[in-house]
């Protein structure tokens, strides 16, 4: 499924989401400019659980805010700002530029520790947008629930555009993420950073909401 829009529109411009957005395609830009070198890129400014563990988390915090910003492959990078355009500004909406950033970071750096803690000797390393957009998910998922989402649903050489109310879509992509990290065996996706920044997303958006209808 891929989402096209929602149905909410938002009430301020959400600067932080469009810069979040520049930032990362300035960095993926760059990324595909230096060719082969890319591989050094990331293991220079990924996170490496086996390092994490062996370096503390102070010495690992620039680089869990790095790997944010860097993306392995063009559907990784546009497949993560599609998802960050169309849920992300409502969430911003509703908590307030600071608000949201901090929100953004913090369940990104979430997701990353779920993942170093399920395999600590890992020394592939760890990059993508991917954690806290899930955190942006899982707040869309609370406060948005009855939203409405434009979506594509690709069936063999058909393709179907509906409306799916954001509860089921969001619960979708949650369970996919479960069932991709319960039955795949050797991935190069961490979709367990994805499992838990949805749910730290879920859990805190609360805490972070400012504005209310």
């Amino acid at each position: 499924m891929i989402p096209l829009k929602d149905n909410i529109p938002s009430r301020r411009f959400p600067l932080v989401t469009v810069t979040l957005i520049i930032i990362n395609t300035l960095a993926w830009l760059f990324e595909w400019s230096l060719g082969p070198a890319m591989e050094n890129l990331i293991f220079t400014f990924g996170v490496t659980p086996a390092e994490l563990f062996n370096y503390g988390l102070d010495g690992q915090l620039l680089l869990m805010t790095t790997a944010m910003f860097l993306h392995g492959g063009w559907l990784h990078f546009l497949s993560n700002m599609l998802y960050l355009w169309i849920f992300g500004d409502n969430v911003e909406d509703r908590m307030g530029k600071f608000r949201f950033l901090l929100f953004y970071l913090l369940t990104g750096y979430i997701a990353t520790l779920t993942h170093v803690f399920s395999d600590p000797t890992s020394t592939s390393p760890l990059i993508g947008a991917s954690g806290a957009i899930a955190g942006v998910l899982g707040g869309y998922f609370v406060l948005f629930p009855h939203a409405r989402v434009l979506t594509l649903i690709p069936i063999f050489i058909f393709i179907q555009v509906i409306h799916i109310p954001a509860l089921y879509f969001l619960g979708f992509w949650f369970l996919l993420q479960i069932l991709n990290q319960t039955f795949q065996g050797a991935q190069s996706v961490a979709f367990l950073a994805h499992i838990g920044g949805f749910v730290a997303g879920a859990l805190m958006v609360k805490l972070f909401q400012k504005y209310r209808d």
